[in-house]
């Protein structure tokens, strides 16, 4: 019997539609106070899209490749590279502020949308390579690398944040993020911010995805 690849058709709907309210509210707000001050949020969001897309194509090569292979190596260090933009959408907060082109309500209600959005595509990211992990080796092992995963991205969303990098500087400007990061790792005392910032996002996104993945475990029992 000729095998068929099952396509997640409902669950693309739903994140897709998912984001959409965001983007929808976000227009009604351009429109009606005739302001972009947050359109960036939409390529935010775009952003947040391509970490569980790189996910699911690793997925889908591993069911009939190595991970050692050197595809599933370079598709694994871009998924690894795009990853914290869907966290990133949290930290939009920052530009949350009372500007009289719309209740202080609806921008809350629509940044929260976004970083709803920008999380829940990030866990889900996160939820099918580690599912991958396991199986290859063991929970341990797995914990371990999905820990060290999500401080890397508590850390670049530090440096996207605040010292301005993005995964595209990865090629465009390696020395002098190279030289951003060698310098907070040899002076720690001197950013202290660094750390601080690391830290609250860390345990920020390990303890709630401690709780997704608890929750779909138990649902499966």
């Amino acid at each position: 019997m000729k095998q068929t690849t099952k396509t997640p058709q409902r669950l693309i709907a739903s994140l897709v539609a998912m984001s959409l309210i965001g983007v929808g509210l976000l227009i009604i707000r351009v429109v009606g106070s005739d302001s972009t001050r947050y359109i960036f949020m939409i390529w935010n969001l775009l952003l947040a899209f391509i970490a569980p897309l790189l996910a699911w194509w690793l997925i889908e090569r591993l069911k009939k490749h190595k991970w050692s292979q050197p595809k599933q190596l370079l598709i694994t260090t871009a998924w690894l590279l795009f990853l914290p933009n869907s966290f990133y959408v949290l930290t939009d907060f920052v530009h949350l502020r009372e500007t009289f082109e719309a209740s202080l309500v609806y921008d809350i209600v629509m940044f929260t949308s976004f970083a709803i959005s920008g999380l829940i595509l990030g866990y889900l990211s996160l939820f099918l390579v580690h599912e991958a992990l396991i199986k290859r080796l063991g929970q341990k092992t797995a914990w371990q690398i999905i820990s060290l995963v999500l401080f890397i991205c508590s850390f670049a969303i530090y440096l996207g944040r605040f010292t301005r990098w993005n995964t595209w500087d990865v090629l465009l400007k390696p020395a002098g993020l190279l030289f951003d990061i060698s310098d907070r790792v040899v002076n720690p005392i001197a950013h202290a911010e660094t750390y601080q910032t690391t830290l609250i996002l860390f345990v920020l996104l390990t303890s709630v995805y401690w709780v997704i993945w608890e929750a779909v475990s138990y649902i499966r029992k």
